[in-house]
């Protein structure tokens, strides 16, 4: 009995030990998920690596929650977004770290290295590449590069002439370089150009003649065009002109052209209006002949008949004037015999002549044969004078 008791005790204590064994497991493992627990956040623009310890094997995780098995499993994260390096020691001619042109000079270069992970390579090179990508991967090589390929150039390229040539050439050469462990490289922009203050002052003043060699050149480019211009305008006018002048030619024989063909029509035209102006002119001389012939014709009649006319006139004046000279003749025999009879008839007819106003006065002729009016005229004196002697 007591070994029966013995046993069951013993197995009590086993099955006691047991279950302290799994709860202190338990205990230990709550206690590790606690401390580790199995799943990882990958956040937004970002990319995720697991890696298992026993296999070996890399698989990529996206954005957002993913099983980790502590012990196990590992996660490494990298950033989608583009990332910039700027070597900032570089960036002046005075700096810790200048660049070196290929006449020795020390100057500074504004660089800014644009790159980012390629997601399609990164699970074959996650487990080589470092922590910090930027400061133990992409500066080293892009030092590296930057460094050899200023010391191709001169100060004056750099600074002016082969700025764009020389961020391509540090594109193609860093781009493999970087593509190999799986960094993409998406550009290289280059900034301001450090200079020293001599080299500055003597590149401004070259730069200064080459303006001036360069404004001089244009002015001579654009004088020369102008001349060329001047003259192409000149060609320009002159074929114009010629262009014209053919032009009045060949308008000018087409009118000649037109007027020896009307001319054609004309002239005969012109001879038929001669000739009828010849026969106008014929009929009408030979109508004012005739008619010049039968004027005068005309007036020798009328001046024939004028003259016949004025001699029957002349015939019958005469005539007249014999007749009245033969009337008065008889008319003065018939009146001498009557003023031989009666005398007074002188002196009467004489006052009838003279006006109706004058009163007649028929008086005796003076005894001495004088003027009839005499002894009136000699008395009216006498009376004026007898009148101013009376008291």
């Amino acid at each position: 009995m007591a070994d029966h008791s013995n046993k069951l005790r013993a197995a009590a204590a086993r099955v006691l030990n047991r279950k302290v064994l799994v709860l202190a497991l338990i205990a230990v493992g709550g206690y590790e998920l606690y401390r580790h627990p199995p799943i990882a956040t990958v956040g937004p623009q970002q990319v995720g690596v697991r890696l298992n310890a026993w296999t070996g094997s890399v698989t990529e995780v996206g954005e957002g929650v993913c099983l980790m098995i502590p012990g196990i499993h590992s996660l490494r994260t990298f950033p989608l977004q583009d990332q910039i390096y700027r070597p900032e020691r570089s960036a002046k001619a005075n700096g810790s770290a200048p660049f070196q042109s290929s006449e020795g000079l020390s100057i500074g270069v504004e660089l800014a290295i644009r790159y980012a992970v390629d997601p399609a390579t990164l699970p074959k090179v996650a487990k080589s590449l470092p922590d910090h990508i930027g400061h133990d991967l992409v500066e080293p090589l892009v030092q590296g590069v930057i460094y050899k390929v200023f010391t191709r150039y001169t100060v004056r390229e750099i600074f002016s002439t082969k700025r764009q040539e020389i961020q391509g050439v540090i594109e193609s050469e860093l781009k493999p370089m970087l593509a190999a462990d799986g960094i993409v490289l998406r550009n290289v922009m280059m900034g301001n150009v450090d200079l020293p203050p001599d080299y500055r002052d003597g590149m401004n003043k070259v730069l200064a003649t080459e303006l001036e060699t360069e404004q001089m050149q244009y002015t001579l480019q654009l004088k020369a065009k102008q001349v060329q211009e001047s003259r192409l305008q000149a060609e320009a006018e002159k074929a114009q002109r010629e262009t014209a002048a053919e032009a009045a030619a060949d308008e000018q024989v087409i009118a000649a052209k037109g007027q020896e063909e009307a001319m054609k029509h004309v002239l005969p035209f012109k001879r038929k209006q001669i000739e009828q102006r010849e026969l106008e002119a014929e009929a009408e001389s030979a109508a004012r002949i005739r008619a010049a012939r039968g004027e005068a014709e005309a007036r020798r009649i009328e001046a024939a008949g004028e003259a016949d006319s004025r001699r029957k006139l002349a015939d019958a004046d005469a005539y007249r004037l014999e007749q009245i000279g033969k009337v008065n003749s008889e008319q003065l025999e018939r009146d001498g015999g009557l003023i031989d009879k009666h005398p007074l008839l002188i002196q009467k007819t004489l006052a009838d002549k003279l006006s109706d106003k004058i009163s007649v006065i028929i008086a005796p002729p003076p005894a001495t044969g004088g003027f009839i009016g005499q002894a009136l005229i000699d008395g009216a004196p006498r009376k004026a004078v007898a009148a101013g002697n009376a008291p």
